[in-house]
């Protein structure tokens, strides 16, 4: 039987998200990162709910249709995460969600499932392991990772990023498979500024915030060209986490496995729930 996606508008405490539902059954939170959007999941979502699940996959604040508010703190990740909860308490139901997470949205996930584990059933996290196994990956996955140090710098970023018509977006995320959509999204007024402030906001508190170890069973995925981060920061992860764990790597995946093998992401997902509920 299939399901249509409805588009809807959900206030939270500060913004209203644009959110694409699709489905009947458990919840299942899609949390996208830069420079994409709830799009992200659209080649996964229709196998989640071809499996009985209820999809709910946003378009974070500042990006797709969501708003987009002018200022770095708005992009605080703790005030993402009560967007994600108020998102989860207009459409959830009672039972805690699957979430999965992709680069900013794995960061996300992370913190949702640290903060308020009673709203997490399971976690799968995609490229962005825990953040103090970032910090802590080693000379490799700095060199990898100056291009956040550049992206600090309001209007030099954007300057790079956007000249001639987007040739820096277009090389630093040339293995993106839908680069001339976010390209489009970016060049929208305020939207690239809005999504470096997720960097801007955020750098810090990941390099030095104490984040506690989590206690949601979690699924840690990278794929092996993942031009941006090492295999370590995922495959160390474990180490943070309290409950179940367990570590994949994709072979000839990028840092964009929901679009690259979204069949294989759905498969691992769909796996993962099942192994959790057992366990219930």
């Amino acid at each position: 039987m299939a399901f249509p996606t409805q588009q809807l508008r959900v206030p939270t405490a500060e913004v209203e998200l644009n959110v694409r539902v699709s489905g009947e059954g458990p919840a299942v939170l899609l949390l996208h990162g830069f420079p994409d959007s709830g799009d992200l999941w659209r080649d996964v979502t229709p196998l989640l709910v071809a499996a009985g699940y209820r999809v709910l996959a946003p378009d974070l604040r500042g990006f797709g249709e969501s708003d987009a508010p002018v200022g770095r703190r708005h992009y605080a990740i703790d005030r993402i995460v009560a967007d994600v909860v108020a998102l989860l308490d207009t459409l959830g139901d009672a039972q805690p969600v699957h979430v999965v997470g992709h680069d900013w949205g794995a960061a996300v996930a992370w913190r949702l499932a640290i903060a308020h584990p009673q709203r997490v059933r399971s976690s799968v996290v995609i490229s962005v392991g825990h953040p103090h196994e970032y910090v802590h990956a080693g000379l490799e996955q700095k060199r990898k990772g100056l291009y956040t140090i550049l992206w600090q710098f309001p209007g030099l970023a954007e300057a790079w990023l956007s000249r001639n018509n987007f040739t820096g977006m277009r090389s630093f995320a040339h293995g993106h498979p839908d680069l001339d959509a976010c390209v489009r999204a970016m060049s929208r007024p305020g939207r690239l500024t809005a999504g470096l402030n997720w960097y801007r906001a955020n750098l810090a508190r990941l390099l030095f915030e104490k984040w506690p170890a989590c206690r949601v069973p979690t699924l840690g995925i990278w794929g092996s060209a993942d031009p941006y981060l090492v295999e370590g920061q995922m495959r160390q992860s474990g180490r943070r986490v309290t409950a179940a764990w367990d570590y994949v790597r994709i072979d000839d995946a990028g840092h964009w496995p929901p679009l690259e093998q979204p069949q294989r992401i759905a498969t691992l997902a769909l796996d993962w729930f099942e192994k959790q509920e057992t366990r219930a």
